[in-house]
């Protein structure tokens, strides 16, 4: 799944935070229900407009980036 099938900007939908496209659902939330210990599907549960799809690739691209093995240009970027 195309990183852009998963997540949109757009200033006009809650002021250009990153959400799940097609929602408004911002992608923050899925990170804070993680860590508040709430599953994926509970997740899904309370978000339904977000798909399983959408929320595993997510969590696949935020792996995949966190472990590249060009780390330094990933510091440079969010600097």
């Amino acid at each position: 799944m195309n990183l852009k099938d998963i997540i949109s900007i757009d200033t006009e939908v809650l002021g250009g935070q990153t959400v799940f496209k097609g929602t408004r659902v911002p992608v923050e939330t899925l990170f804070d229900h993680l860590e508040a210990g709430v599953t994926i599907d509970d997740f899904l549960d309370d978000f339904p407009s977000v798909t399983k799809e959408q929320a595993i690739a997510l969590l696949d691209y935020a792996n995949k980036l966190l472990n590249t093995k060009n780390l330094d240009q990933l510091y440079a970027a969010v600097a």
